[in-house]
């Protein structure tokens, strides 16, 4: 093992974040997240689960996968060779791409619930866009949400006041989300429940008092739905007439051919897809019952490089190889390996390092005082090794069970060092930096 330079991705970074609010244009990939000035910020190539970083570094990604989008691996081989097609007959045109016509017949045929669709480029302009529907079917204003749902004024509203800022959002994967700018007049147009806590969105829907136009929510994270939440869930929407929106940005695909919400039996009213849709090109997708859909017409929404044709293209192909390989249980038996491995890596070594989630989106943490020095510290000694790793893991299929010895075995040579800094109390001072940031925070 030996310390690896970065000069030209720090480099690159620090002309970023001058010209760059914010430094990148997703908060989970700031190499501030992972190992501030350690972390390689820039890629010059990705293929497979390997990653080649400005610097010629080589590394074996076993973190977020492109942030969970590239469900089939890095340029995967039939996805790519469709878009390249697309490209070079011409992405963009003055007329339609037929692709999205194709696309909305496959989406519908495995939603058997649903009759129509909608596409846009990204996750978060989707569930804006299924929410504005929403509220303009039902007349009505008041959204209840459970789980992460992008950037948009709609959701950001939950932690508005009237008076002060508040974290409702804090327990929904990311805290301290930042409502600046979002008007104050929102607040109380949204309103945080916890997942399987049905009566605190019984709650929101009597103080609602006939307002509440749609239950915005993940089908699941790292919780498994008690027995009677879904269900319940789906009888108060039926009930007050709201709607159901179920957001599968980030677990479609990954636990059943379609969606979590097919393998729980659960029937909404809208569905939202991105990420992995499209394998790593930009394309989302609002799926519904027609009686629901037909409000996209009666609301303003619309976008001109909606209408492009790499995004469609890249779902029909990605829909193509998940219609041929049983990507969920692939994944699934990645992520076991990975957790049960680590599990015993952790007991071995008398770590306190802890895995929770389903195998298929699994979380990584230290349950110890100085977590995010020795996470760092993880990172850093992990980046030694040419692996990328922070708090989570998120297999693919180009995963296979020898990438994933390859990370237990260099986890098992850190490991020591780890447990050394918890017993010293210097997991900061190895690290020769700064620790990782935890949650949303400016940039100095």
């Amino acid at each position: 093992m030996s310390e690896i330079s970065t000069r030209l991705s720090q480099k690159l970074y620090a002309r970023a974040k001058r010209l760059i609010p914010g430094g990148t244009q997703l908060l989970s990939k700031r190499p501030e997240m992972f190992a501030p000035d350690r972390w390689p910020a820039y890629y010059q190539s990705a293929k497979g689960c390997e990653i080649v970083d400005l610097d010629g570094n080589r590394f074996l990604d076993m973190s977020l996968m492109g942030i969970g989008s590239c469900l089939l691996g890095y340029a995967d081989p039939t996805v790519t060779e469709a878009v390249q097609r697309r490209v070079a007959d011409g992405a963009m045109s003055t007329l339609n791409a037929p692709e999205e016509v194709e696309l909305a017949e496959r989406l519908t045929a495995l939603h058997p619930w649903a009759e129509q669709a909608r596409f846009l480029r990204t996750g978060g302009e989707a569930m804006a866009a299924a929410v504005r529907i929403a509220r303009s079917s039902t007349r009505r204003e008041v959204v209840a949400i459970c789980g992460y749902h992008g950037w948009h004024d709609w959701y950001l509203a939950a932690n508005r006041t009237t008076d002060a800022a508040s974290d409702a959002l804090g327990g929904h994967l990311l805290s301290g989300l930042s409502p600046d700018g979002v008007p104050v007049q929102l607040a109380g147009t949204t309103a945080a429940f916890a997942y399987n806590d049905l009566e605190a969105l019984q709650a929101i829907a009597k103080q609602a008092n006939g307002r509440l136009a749609a239950v915005v929510m993940e089908p699941m994270r790292s919780t498994p739905p008690q027995p009677g939440f879904l269900e319940g869930v789906r009888e108060l929407c039926d009930r007050s007439g709201a709607l159901l929106v179920i957001d599968e940005i980030t677990a479609g695909f990954r636990f059943a051919n379609g969606g979590l919400h097919l393998k729980l039996g659960l029937q909404p009213d809208i569905a939202v897809f991105a990420k992995a849709l499209g394998n790593g090109h930009p394309i989302a997708a609002i799926i519904g019952r027609a009686t629901a859909m037909s409000a996209a017409q009666d609301s303003f929404i619309s976008s001109t490089y909606w209408t492009e044709g790499v995004g469609p293209t890249a779902a029909v192909a990605t829909l193509q190889r998940f219609s041929q390989i049983d990507v969920p249980e692939h994944v699934s038996a990645i992520g076991l390996e990975f957790q049960e491995g680590l599990r015993q890596l952790a007991v071995a070594h008398d770590v306190p390092l802890k895995t929770s989630g389903p195998p298929a989106l699994t979380s990584i943490a230290f349950n110890a005082a100085d977590a995010p020095a020795l996470a760092t510290l993880f990172t850093v000694r992990m980046l030694e090794r040419g692996i990328l790793c922070g708090s989570g893991f998120y297999p693919s299929v180009a995963h296979t069970l020898e990438h994933v010895e390859t990370y237990l075995s260099a986890t098992d040579a850190t490991l020591p060092e780890i447990k050394q800094a918890i017993n010293r109390g210097d997991a900061e001072v190895r690290i020769d930096g700064k620790v990782k940031h935890i949650g949303f925070a400016r940039l100095a």
